[in-house]
């Protein structure tokens, strides 16, 4: 399916899965909003590569900090307003706030952390969803995909705050997928296991080297080629795609 005059809003979008995932679906011609919170020069110099890379399209950039939701309305306002409104969501901002790694104690999160994580990486993807799907609803016409975690179905390297906001993410895209198939959208995730050149992993230990059967971490483009599938297939939805280089068995 053509994604050329498409409009995609990519949240977390000035490096690693998010800029991968712009510059695949810039060159099938789809436009980009280029969300980011902080790293600014980053994301200007993306925008920058995607306009080179497709001069039809247009590359937009917008900064907002998605743990807070008046941000969050803002950012989908501006967006609306500068390029129109989004035909492809990919909610794959998200965070940490802290690591415990797997044998470390519960009681060392805060709920307040706990909190604070399940808004920035459950919350505000939902507030994006919710604002963006009448549009789509109403065109017939909608792609929305999650940026999960192979953290959601095995507990992961992280702790508990994280990866139980990445499985709220799983329940959150079943309801919207069956919802509203009859609408045209379709809703997917993709969960990816340790992916270099991403914030989360600049600096991989060799024990988690060691958990991938493949014998080392995932690229960013190898998991854009995934959110290029579920964008441009219109009959996959409902699903949760683990890229994990072989760490568990079949989906979950």
């Amino acid at each position: 399916m053509s994604l050329k005059g498409k409009i995609a809003l990519i949240t977390g979008c000035s490096g690693g899965i998010g800029a991968a995932t712009a510059l695949a679906l810039a060159c099938q011609g789809c436009s980009i909003a280029v969300h980011y919170n902080s790293a600014q020069e980053k994301a200007l110099a993306l925008a920058q590569t995607l306009q080179a890379a497709s001069p039809d399209i247009r590359a937009v950039v917008f900064q907002a900090n998605l743990s807070d939701y008046d941000s969050v309305r803002r950012l989908h306002s501006e967006v609306v307003q500068n390029l129109g409104h989004p035909d492809i969501l990919f909610n794959n901002a998200g965070g940490t706030l802290k690591s415990i790694g797997r044998m470390g104690d519960i009681q060392d999160v805060s709920i307040e952390d706990f909190e604070k994580t399940w808004k920035l990486n459950a919350g505000s993807s939902f507030l994006l969803t919710q604002l963006c799907l009448p549009h789509m609803v109403e065109q017939h016409y909608g792609r929305i995909v999650f940026n999960s975690s192979v953290a959601a179905g095995t507990g992961g390297v992280i702790g508990p705050h994280y990866a139980s906001s990445k499985s709220a993410l799983h329940g959150l895209l079943h309801w919207i997928a069956s919802r509203h198939a009859k609408d045209g959208i379709t809703c997917n995730a993709v969960a990816p296991a340790l992916i270099i050149e991403t914030t989360m992993m600049s600096n991989p230990t060799e024990e988690m080297r060691n958990m991938i059967p493949v014998g080392r971490l995932g690229v960013p483009s190898e998991i854009a080629s995934i959110v290029e599938l579920l964008v441009t297939n219109a009959y996959m939805t409902n699903k949760i795609i683990v890229a994990d280089g072989g760490w568990t068995a079949s989906a979950f």
